[in-house]
């Protein structure tokens, strides 16, 4: 366990459907809602970390919106690529421009990150490397953001996770849009 060692938390931010997927079956996300009333731009404010997946890193870790986009959706994306970003990637040959590489020695690699001075971090997945945060026990808080949709396919939230992990509710939101915020710490002995 690695919180007893910093104030920095990992937290789990995530948007995921009513039947627990996070991506549609082609990779989709346009049920996901962006309300204001839902806080992202301050949870943007409180961290100034983000973990990576090489994959998701690939699709979003350099996105820009279009030129007719919200001045909100700018302004979060202004945010995010703010931050300092870490891609985890089992390829160390591979380049990740704006992020720094970690593709081994995942645990003392986050014991080094969580111990420089900062805000929290944000545990952005995608879902293989969420599965093995989940593993390492690396996670200090779930945010999760059930959506007002069934989806019946697509990418799921957890997948080969290998213990049972007990969580205790410490927060609950719901929004106007239908989305209801869930957020857990781990219960660590």
């Amino acid at each position: 366990m690695l919180n007893a060692e910093s104030n920095r938390r990992i937290i789990l931010d995530l948007a995921v459907t009513l039947d627990g997927f996070i991506e549609g079956p082609n990779g989709e996300v346009d049920w996901c809602i962006m309300d204001p009333d839902m806080g992202f731009i301050d949870f943007l404010n409180d961290i100034d970390t983000i973990l990576y997946g090489r994959k998701s890193y690939e699709l979003w870790g350099q996105y820009a919106p279009e030129n007719e986009a919200s001045n909100t959706e700018k302004e979060i994306w202004k945010l995010v690529h703010s931050k300092k970003k870490y891609v985890f990637s089992k390829n160390p040959t591979n380049e990740y421009p704006g992020a720094n590489l970690v593709s081994r020695n995942i645990i003392e690699e986050i014991k080094k990150i969580k111990n420089e001075q900062g805000k929290d971090i944000w545990l952005y997945g995608g879902a293989s490397l969420i599965t093995t945060f989940l593993n390492l026990d690396l996670i200090d808080e779930f945010r999760l953001s059930i959506h007002p949709v069934i989806l019946g396919d697509g990418k799921p939230m957890f997948i080969d996770i290998k213990q049972r992990l007990s969580l205790k509710l410490i927060n609950t939101n719901k929004f106007s849009s239908g989305v209801v915020q869930l957020c857990y710490q781990p219960v660590r002995n």
